[in-house]
């Protein structure tokens, strides 16, 4: 019989004449289908290859964006899976064609008719399915798109014990369409916080229709501290700080924000009922949706915020969860110890008294626990118990606490426990520096002059849970409310006075002054100090932030002759009385003050080894006095009003112990002397250079030997023209934060070849510039992380890229439509005269966003500029129309606009890859002529309204 691939052919031009003559198509496919088989097989066999080749580079792009932290987009994802079917079908279709094809007679002659005529139409069908995915395939452009942004921030995750039963009760009211608020009471250190961060993560984990999840530490202090409170729903909101605004004010820009969104608010700690409008808080109710969960040690203070009907008692924990709780905390020689199967064990039963002791409160049995985590000997189990025996059956809240949590304290040595009792000085409601901290304890004179000792008591505090960290800033530590109320018990006894936070307007009365070995008065409204107290004691005296405090008495340090410490930063003071009783001061803060003049007889503090004079912008003179105190390791004269203005005023050289300088500079000259290997460039680490006529420029290089120099503020140079961060390839410079500020002139910066002195830097901040147009050169500098631009009113583009800048970028790219522009901004001469720089610049975006939307610029990686900035803050720039080309920001969370009304575009889109943007801050009325594609998708997810000043 004849082969039906002749057949076929010889039936070719049958189907081109039905074709022709336009019979119905589905009769013309059927035909083809049938004797045009091996044609479509092959037809299909290429399609196949495309679409295999096609579906390689669509998973690289894919591959790609979630490499930066995006996920497949949705619609690229379904076209994945489809290819993936048609592919397994195209297999089975080629084996069916192959058997097909090794019939060469009309053997079963209807058989081979009948399986002819099905595959013929399966290889039609599947070819033109290829056909549609290779078409949907070529047309996509976005292959990633950004994750929602995380609606719960996670809480510290610790393994909780005996919370279930409380916790499953608020699960039920707080699922209650009828509950708005919540409260749960119960003493202190029972678990209250520890079962709100438990349940803020179980909320992160369900995921919800919330908006925003927000849980406050409403109170570490004895009243309430709104700003505190506002400070964190600001920074959770996203929502910029703004210390002039009043409280009232920024109320009722947080009440605005919230009530556009659905939230949870967790108020932790709740100890006087508040209205939560003075705070900004919008009262939930049915109809928003939102709910207010909140924590007391007071019952009361739940039925006062609104949880009539729906409130929960925290309790003791049970046995059985009490001594898990406390084993947890054990090293595993102790647990191994409490767990030996001799008859008499002597440490399970000595401790099981502790557990039982602890009477169910977690704080408690998390720090002695802590405390006696190494003991394994029956001796040491012994002592342990016998310093928590007092009688604590009747145990009922903080007070009865301390007779247990005091055991942590004793384990402590001498310097310890002093250093800890040190940190109760401070307000419950702050947080403490870690770098203060020590210096003040070394002046105090509680450890030796090396700061690493101090550091190291600091981590022992911590591993002892005596002190916290912060959480938001590794460089601070805190307190916890309970453990700093043992440590006022033991204060008392050591002479120690605390009125931190307290909100004073008079200072305690002289009785108390006059045995008391420490005061702190910091943090009040003090108004005066114009009686000199009688305390021969006194070694610590911290005033700072009293603003009201303008008046010192003048014979007010006359009876203080054993002062070590004295903080009067952030007062009002314009003098200081006379001092020189004070010969054994070592610490001396005056910065922030309006403080004129050092006394004349300011000489005699010759053990003072740490003197802050910084942003005192009175003072005139020092009378030469800190040239002569040779043991100063700290002296800060940054942003000073007094300064170095001429080469003979610097007579410090003889400080040979100076470690830390901080320095005003009036003359070029000065500065040409302190760059030049002299030996107090090694100790500068803070520079202002101000009022420096006929420096016309300065070259970062000139600072080589500045080997530690962190910060470089420039201020009021009116010749100052040009800065330039040349290349260095010898030593990496320490400079992080750059000031540029009230410079007419300055109209050019200059950056070398990478690397360059700028590469460190972490934080610009431009001000009162007005020739400069641009800030092109920011480009250049990876490691920046904030940005801030503002009163510079000749400025018009913070980034300035012309076409000829993205076409070098894009070299083998297609140029499409656009062209070469060599005028001003990188357009035409005919389009700037004819109005049509706007449509250019449309034009040039759309094909920069085109060709940078997956990252990848035919086939080569696209280069982020903008690395690591987190923050750009724009102010006052009434000229500005752009920001730059649109771009990847990696890293970029917040944008703050005022006052910019001609700015019409942002360089972000939906394609953007700037996963970690949470607020674009700015006024109703800018955002409102803003022209910007997807404003209206942005608006909900990320715009806060701000009022321009």
């Amino acid at each position: 019989m004849a082969d039906p691939s002749m057949i076929s052919a010889a039936l070719q031009p049958v189907c081109g004449f039905i074709n022709n003559t336009g019979l119905p198509a589905a009769t013309a496919r059927q035909f083809s289908s049938f004797f045009c088989i091996k044609r479509n097989w092959r037809a299909l066999t290429k399609a196949n290859e495309y679409l295999q080749a096609l579906e390689k580079v669509v998973q690289e792009e894919v591959t790609h964006e979630t490499n930066q932290l995006k996920k497949c987009h949705p619609l690229v994802e379904l076209w994945l899976r489809k290819v993936d079917g048609v592919l397994v079908l195209v297999d089975d279709i080629d084996r069916e064609c192959d058997r097909l094809m090794q019939y060469s007679c009309f053997c079963n002659y209807s058989l081979v008719l009948r399986k002819r005529y099905r595959i013929g139409k399966r290889v039609l069908k599947t070819l033109k399915d290829l056909g549609e995915l290779i078409e949907q395939g070529n047309q996509f452009k976005e292959f990633g798109s950004k994750p929602l942004p995380d609606l719960v921030e996670d809480r510290p995750r610790i393994e909780a014990f005996g919370i279930e039963t409380v916790l499953k009760d608020l699960r039920e009211y707080f699922d209650s369409s009828n509950v708005g608020i919540i409260g749960v009471w119960g003493p202190g250190g029972v678990g209250k916080t520890t079962l709100l961060n438990t349940f803020n993560n179980e909320l992160k984990e369900w995921g919800s229709d919330d908006q925003v999840v927000i849980m406050i530490e409403v109170s570490n202090s004895g009243t309430l501290n709104i700003e505190a409170i506002q400070r964190t729903i600001t920074d959770r909101l996203g929502l910029l700080w703004n210390d002039a605004e009043a409280e009232t004010t920024r109320a009722r820009s947080i009440a605005k924000a919230l009530s556009r969104k659905k939230f949870i608010i967790l108020l932790d700690d709740v100890r006087e009922q508040f209205q939560l409008d003075y705070v900004g808080i919008p009262t939930p109710d049915s109809q928003s949706k939102s709910k207010l969960i909140l924590t007391s040690r007071y019952e009361n203070v739940c039925y006062q915020m609104g949880a009539q009907q729906s409130l929960i008692k925290m309790e003791y924990l049970g046995k059985e969860s009490a001594w898990e709780l406390f084993r947890s905390n054990l090293s595993i020689n102790a647990v191994a110890a409490l767990e030996s199967p001799a008859t008499n064990n002597v440490v399970r039963e000595h401790a099981e008294a502790i557990v039982k002791s602890c009477g169910g409160l977690p704080l408690a049995l998390k720090v002695i626990g802590r405390a006696v985590a190494g003991l394994t000997e029956p001796k040491d189990w012994s002592l342990a118990v016998e310093a928590t025996k007092d009688d604590l059956k009747d145990l009922d809240g903080v007070p009865a606490m301390f007779n247990i949590l005091k055991y942590s304290y004793d384990k402590l040595i001498e310097t310890q426990q002093q250093c800890f009792l040190y940190c109760t000085l401070f307000p419950e409601y702050g947080s403490i520096n870690k770098d203060k901290l020590v210096e003040y304890w070394m002046a105090d004179g509680l450890i030796p002059q090396d700061p690493r000792k101090g550091h190291r008591i600091i981590r022992s505090l911590l591993s002892a849970c005596l002190l916290e960290h912060r959480k938001s800033d590794s460089s601070e530590v805190k307190m916890h409310h309970i453990i700093r109320h043992l440590g006022f018990s033991l204060a008392g006894q050591e002479n120690i006075i605390v009125k931190a936070g307290m909100s004073l307007e008079e200072a305690p009365s002289h009785r108390e002054w006059k045995t008391a070995r420490r005061i702190s008065l910091m943090f009040s409204d003090i108004e005066d100090l114009c009686i000199p107290p009688e305390c021969k004691n006194l070694v610590t005296l911290l005033v700072q932030h009293n603003p009201k405090l303008e008046r010192l008495c003048p014979t007010f340090f006359e009876f203080m002759p054993s002062l070590r410490v004295l903080d009067l930063s952030h007062t009002g003071i314009t003098t200081l009385p006379v001092c020189k009783t004070l010969t054994k001061l070592k610490y001396l803060n005056l910065s922030h003050t309006s403080i004129e003049s050092l006394p004349e007889e300011f000489w005699v503090l010759k053990e003072l080894t740490h003197l802050d004079l910084s942003v005192t912008k009175a003072l005139k003179d020092t009378f030469d006095n800190c040239s002569k105190l040779h043991k100063l390791r700290v002296l800060n004269l940054f942003r000073s009003n007094y300064g170095i203005r001429d080469v003979n005023d610097l007579n410090i050289d003889t400080l040979k112990k100076l470690e830390f300088l901080g320095i005003t500079i009036y003359a070029e000259e000065v500065l040409k002397k302190l760059t030049k290997t002299h030996p107090l460039a090694k100790s500068t680490q803070c520079l202002s250079l101000k009022h420096c006529e006929q420096m016309e420029s300065i070259q970062i290089s000139d600072f080589t030997h500045m080997v530690q120099l962190g910060e470089l503020y420039v201020e009021s140079c009116p010749d100052l023209e040009k800065l330039i961060a040349d290349s260095d390839k010898q030593k990496a410079s320490c400079l992080q934060v750059l000031t540029l500020a009230e410079l007419p002139a300055l109209q050019t910066i200059l950056i070398g070849s990478s690397p360059h002195h700028f590469r460190n830097l972490l934080e610009i901040t431009i001000s009162h510039c007005q020739k400069l147009h641009d800030v092109t050169w920011v480009l250049q500098l990876e490691a920046l992380e904030k940005l801030s631009i503002c009163h510079c009113h000749e400025l018009d583009q913070v980034v300035q890229e012309t076409i000829d800048d993205l076409q070098s970028k894009t070299t083998g790219m297609e140029h499409g439509s656009v062209q070469n522009c060599r005028g001003k901004n990188g357009f035409s001469e005919e389009q700037e005269i004819h109005g049509m720089v706007d449509d250019a610049w449309d034009e040039y975006n759309t094909f920069y966003q085109n060709m940078t939307k997956s990252g990848r610029m035919n086939g080569i990686e696209h280069h982020v500029d903008f690395p690591k900035l987190r923050s750009l803050v724009l102010t006052d720039l009434p000229k500005l129309r752009r920001i730059c080309i649109p771009r990847e920001f990696p890293c970029l969370e917040s944008i703050r606009v005022e006052e910019c009304l001609n700015l019409r575009t942002i360089p972000l889109g939906q394609t953007s890859d700037c996963q970690r943007l949470k607020r674009i801050c700015g006024s109703y009325e800018w955002w409102e002529r803003l022209e910007w594609g997807v404003k209206d998708i942005m608006e909900s997810k990320y715009f806060i309204p701000i009022q321009d000043k």
